[in-house]
C-alpha cells in the first residue's frame, strides 16, 4: 500500500540522508495516502491514556507529527511519546 511506503520513505530519509529514496518522486502521493488513513485506537490505548491522565502525565491522544505520523500519546513540548502495542 502507498501509505506503508510512506513509512519506508521516512525511514530511508532518516537512516540514509545522503541518498535519494527510489520513490522520492512520489513523496506527495505517499504522504496523502498515509494521512488519509484514520487512526483506530484500541480500548487498551484508551485505558493507558486514562491511566496516564490519572497520574498527571497530560498528553495529546493520537498526536500527528509534522511528518504525518500518528503517535498514540505524546507531549510534543517535551518530545516524549508512548506507543501502545497490543493487546497480546
Amino acid at each position: 500500500q502507498l501509505s506503508q511506503l510512506y513509512l519506508v520513505s521516512l525511514h530511508f530519509q532518516l537512516e540514509f540522508p545522503d541518498h535519494n529514496f527510489p520513490l522520492a518522486h512520489m513523496q506527495s502521493e505517499l504522504l496523502t495516502a498515509f494521512k488519509s488513513q484514520e487512526p483506530r485506537p484500541s480500548q487498551l490505548q484508551h485505558n493507558v491514556a486514562a491511566a496516564l491522565n490519572r497520574i498527571g502525565w497530560n498528553h495529546s491522544f493520537e498526536y500527528e507529527t509534522p511528518e504525518g505520523l500518528s503517535l498514540d500519546m505524546a507531549q510534543p513540548e517535551t518530545k516524549s511519546a508512548i506507543e501502545v502495542d497490543g493487546p497480546f
